[in-house]
């Protein structure tokens, strides 16, 4: 044992000391690296599979946190989109608002009813808010309905295309009257009793006539599409689309009683009395006729007051 250590000592000495052993030693590491690369395989392949799972767990969790960051944007930028579109909304209304002729109070949907037989929606205004049966409602581009029921904090409203629910209207071009009425469809209503030789044209723009006092004159109804005159009935068959988005208004709005805040007349404005008074007095055969025009009550009574 003694002599094995001895040796063993010496050799290291003279292996550190000369150069007659590397030799040897390159020998020796040629022919034992082959089982030495084979002896480490194992652990090299332990630890590839360590790192490669590792990497693999790591890229999954990127890939979770990237996924969930996508999603949280696309959330954003939906709702970012929502908001402008209720903001355009809103300012359509409030544009709208500052030409009608009456104050207004925005009100919001909460529930739609669509079907053929009940044209109807919930707004989020009720009695506390001063709505009341029979309020008109309007959205950014025309008359919706009117108010039938209402509760404190909601209110229920019949729109123009409820087969139950007509309107006194005239046509914008000419003044003429007529009644439109709701045939159960978001976008179609019927133009009723008008005969035949009635002036009205596809195109014509209806608006309130005022007539039973429920709707203030000159409010946007609807638009005239097709005019037909079928042989055997009295009156002409006129459908008329809805001026206002019965089946997309997110917002309404109701107009309240009062005063008058701006006036902004849809129907052109009567001719000056000095220009549409002019009257044609006839007179015997071979003398000239003579026009007359209303003159002024005013200046006719400050004349006289002066005599």
């Amino acid at each position: 044992m003694m002599l094995a250590l001895l040796a063993s000592l010496v050799l290291f000495f003279l292996d550190s000391r000369l150069d007659y052993f590397k030799p040897v030693r390159s020998a020796l590491s040629t022919v034992v690296y082959p089982i030495q690369a084979t002896a480490s395989l194992p652990t090299n392949f332990v630890d590839w599979a360590g790192d490669f799972f590792k990497d693999r767990e790591q890229l999954r969790e990127q890939i979770t946190v990237m996924s969930a960051t996508n999603k949280l944007q696309s959330i954003r930028l939906q709702k970012m989109q929502a908001l402008e579109r209720e903001n355009m909304r809103l300012r359509e209304l409030l544009g709208s608002s500052f030409r009608l002729q009456e104050r207004v109070q925005v009100a919001e949907l909460l529930t739609v009813d669509l079907d053929p037989f009940s044209q109807q929606v919930i707004i989020d205004k009720g009695k506390n808010y001063g709505v009341y049966v029979g309020q008109p409602v309007l959205d950014a581009h025309g008359v919706m309905g009117q108010v039938t029921e209402t509760s404190h904090l909601s209110s229920r409203v019949v729109l123009l295309t409820d087969p139950s629910h007509s309107i006194p209207v005239q046509i914008n071009r000419n003044g003429l009257r007529a009644v439109v009425t709701g045939r159960g469809l978001s976008e179609n209503l019927q133009m009723d009793f008008l005969p035949h030789n009635a002036d009205v044209r596809k195109g014509d723009l209806l608006v309130t006539s005022g007539l039973g006092g429920r709707f203030p004159v000159g409010y946007p109804v609807g638009k005239v599409v097709s005019v037909d005159f079928p042989q055997g009935k009295a009156f002409a068959d006129i459908k008329v689309q809805p001026a206002a988005n019965l089946s997309t208004s997110r917002e309404v709005m109701l107009v309240l009683p009062g005063e008058k805040i701006h006036t902004e007349p849809l129907l052109a404005p009567a001719p000056a009395a000095s220009e549409a008074q002019v009257t044609v007095t006839p007179v015997a055969s071979g003398a000239e006729p003579t026009l007359t025009t209303p003159q002024n009550t005013t200046e006719e009574a400050a004349d006289g007051d002066n005599r």
